[in-house]
């Protein structure tokens, strides 16, 4: 809490970067996750394909995946989104496809006989039946990438895990202690919040 307190506007900085950096790739990660699911959902031998790639990607370490992409793309934020994103996917797209498959086919049906196209259908149907699924997905998805972005300082990609380097590399406990509660606090926030919202869309 001393260097919390002493060091407010550095934490506040890393604190800042580490967001950016969550949100940054779950921007990229939603946007690659939702077609992959809809895909995964409407076809059984595609969602095999990607539910197992997604699930390979998942069991890597963060450190060995990390280290490879460092090989390839060098080190910074590019290399810790790659591998934030990358991540992600397995939680997204079963949140999708879990919300899509879950949703009663009485609807679908009801949908068509109104004359909606497969596409009107999911958009204005389906999706939004399945949109807290969906939102729970995506809410583990953020805890476990606030949690991983802190790794991602190893690679000089910022955010709060340049504290527990430091802190870990000089000795210092208070340093370890600040990363370790601000970026607890960060995901409690984040999971507060997400599910506040995913409560809204079902009520």
């Amino acid at each position: 809490m001393t260097y919390l307190a002493t060091h407010a506007a550095r934490v506040a900085g890393l604190l800042g970067a580490h967001v950016v950096l969550v949100l940054v790739s779950l921007a990229v990660a939603l946007a690659i996750a939702v077609p992959l699911g809809i895909l995964a959902a409407r076809n059984e031998r595609a969602g095999a394909l990607i539910l197992g790639v997604t699930g390979v990607v998942y069991t890597i370490p963060s450190l060995a995946l990390l280290a490879l992409l460092v090989a390839v793309l060098g080190l910074g934020q590019l290399t810790a989104i790659v591998a934030l994103v990358a991540y992600a996917q397995m939680i997204l797209v079963r949140g999708v496809v879990a919300g899509l498959r879950g949703v009663d086919p009485a609807l679908v049906d009801a949908a068509r006989g109104l004359g909606f196209t497969p596409r009107e259908s999911l958009l204005r149907v389906e999706f939004p039946a399945a949109l807290p699924v969906v939102l729970g997905g995506v809410r583990v998805a953020t805890v476990s990438l606030v949690a991983l972005a802190t790794v991602a300082a190893w690679i000089n990609a910022g955010g709060l895990g340049v504290l527990l380097f430091e802190g870990i590399g000089t000795n210092n406990p208070d340093k370890i202690f600040a990363g370790a509660l601000a970026a607890a606090g960060l995901a409690i926030a984040a999971d507060l919040l997400l599910r506040g919202a995913e409560r809204a869309v079902r009520t």
